[in-house]
């Protein structure tokens, strides 16, 4: 049995992403030592799991740069939601979508040839196409280290809802958006979450691990 655990960053006002999705006030307030505790958070995963929006972002452009977080983004099996088949999910890396990416960045990353065999790993992803909360279920009873979930914001408030998961682990960063993309809004009375973990880094952000009561 595995747990699953949510890694997301947020603004301090509760956004996960402005209301186009921009991302890019994320990467003004990181640094070396939030990105530590962030990749010890993926690194430890057994599984990464996703939206098919955010696996066909993460499909063009991790297997296409040298980052710190590529190896564990890479290796690391995946699988992908979707509601609507599998014919639907794009196994097919896009330059827009690496452009796009690589927009939010501060630096931006030089594009690299992919290694075939870590193509292949991402396009080997398991296809979830089941009822959430089943697929889910299923992917948690498998022995391993924990699940990672990762974003969008749609994906992440319909995986709160099933009331899944184990752990969920919140870079806040010191920016308030006003308006954007939140996920705890699909929730049928309120989750009250136990602090387990703070840690504060040098520009500001915070690591804050919350497990539900």
């Amino acid at each position: 049995m595995r747990e699953l655990h949510l890694k997301m960053s947020m603004s301090l006002d509760g956004f996960v992403a402005g209301p186009n999705g921009e991302s890019d006030w994320i990467f003004r307030t990181n640094d070396d030592e939030a990105d530590a505790w962030s990749i010890a958070s993926v690194g430890n995963a057994s599984l990464h799991i996703m939206g098919s929006k955010t696996f066909h972002d993460m499909i063009s452009f991790w297997p296409f740069v040298e980052d710190i977080f590529a190896a564990p983004m890479n290796d690391i099996p995946k699988a992908v939601f979707t509601q609507h088949g599998a014919a639907s999910v794009d196994k097919t890396p896009s330059q827009a979508s690496f452009d796009n990416s690589a927009s939010s960045l501060q630096e931006g990353p030089k594009k690299k040839k992919p290694d075939a065999k870590v193509l292949k790993g991402w396009q080997d992803a398991y296809i979830a196409e089941g009822p959430m909360k089943d697929e889910i279920a299923k992917l948690k009873r498998q022995d391993g280290n924990p699940i990672i979930a990762h974003g969008g914001a749609g994906f992440a408030r319909s995986l709160i809802a099933t009331g899944l998961v184990d752990e969920f682990r919140m870079l806040v960063h010191p920016v308030a958006l006003g308006e954007g993309l939140p996920i705890f809004t699909k929730l049928d009375e309120p989750l009250s979450l136990k602090l387990i973990e703070t840690v504060r880094f040098p520009k500001g952000a915070v690591g804050e691990v919350y497990r539900p009561n």
